[in-house]
């Protein structure tokens, strides 16, 4: 199947904490990155070092796979204990032959099995959706994307943060790839006259805002609390 043409949609979620409602959460949670099983350092032991707004991208990749082909397949039906063959157009099918266990039952009359070897015509039809975090690992989504929750300008506002956008490091024809092959199911060995389509339906980088806080705890560890900005989690 041959790329399909595409243009990539840019969104910016909203967030929903400013610096100083991001500073509260991280000097609540700062001494977590530092605890152990035994103990859990004091506040004032954990330095809160600097806190950074980054926009990290999300991929997210849908289509449609369809296909049609012709494949062999062996159906059996039932007939009656008098039936010895079925004829079907030109194909003759004689019943099964009947096991020695089966004959030593005099009188057993009962049905018959006819194995027909035949051609089906299947017909294919997968649609799904696949989002992949800016490293490039396949996760769920967990946003809502309508007019209240993306920025207005979502491309203007990443050119003017350009220093903390996290671009993915996935390409998109990597990400259109792994959903074809997600779509597509192996086939069956013996397969004629194969049609297949790959419909893309959509192809966007969903840009969500993390706050980033650098902490330095016990004997100058260093740790990184990042916060979602709109569902307002640690993550």
């Amino acid at each position: 199947m041959s790329k399909p043409k595409y243009d990539v949609k840019t969104v910016v979620l909203k967030k929903n904490i400013d610096d100083k409602e991001a500073s509260e959460i991280v000097e609540q949670k700062k001494t977590t990155l530092f605890k152990s099983l035994l103990s859990r350092p004091k506040k004032e032991d954990v330095h809160f070092h600097s806190l950074k707004l980054y926009y990290e991208c999300m991929l997210i990749v849908s289509g449609k796979y369809t296909a049609d082909y012709f494949r062999t397949a062996t159906h059996t039906i039932s007939v009656d204990s008098n039936v010895h063959e079925v004829i079907l157009g030109d194909g003759v099918f004689p019943v099964r032959s009947k096991s020695t266990l089966e004959k030593a039952f005099v009188g057993k009359r009962g049905k018959n099995k006819v194995d027909m070897d035949l051609e089906e015509h299947v017909f294919v039809e997968e649609e799904d959706e696949l989002i992949f975090d800016h490293h490039g690992r396949e996760i769920e989504f967990q946003f809502k994307i309508n007019p209240n929750t993306m920025e207005n300008y979502p491309k203007e506002l990443l050119e003017e943060n350009i220093s903390n956008v996290k671009k993915p490091e996935m390409a998109h024809d990597a990400a259109i790839d792994i959903l074809q092959t997600h779509l597509k199911k192996p086939l069956d060995a013996d397969v004629r006259n194969l049609n297949e389509e790959f419909i893309l339906h959509d192809i966007s980088e969903v840009y969500v805002p993390i706050f980033e806080a650098r902490l330095i705890g016990p004997k100058k560890k260093v740790g990184l609390l990042r916060i979602d900005a709109v569902r307002k989690k640690i993550l």
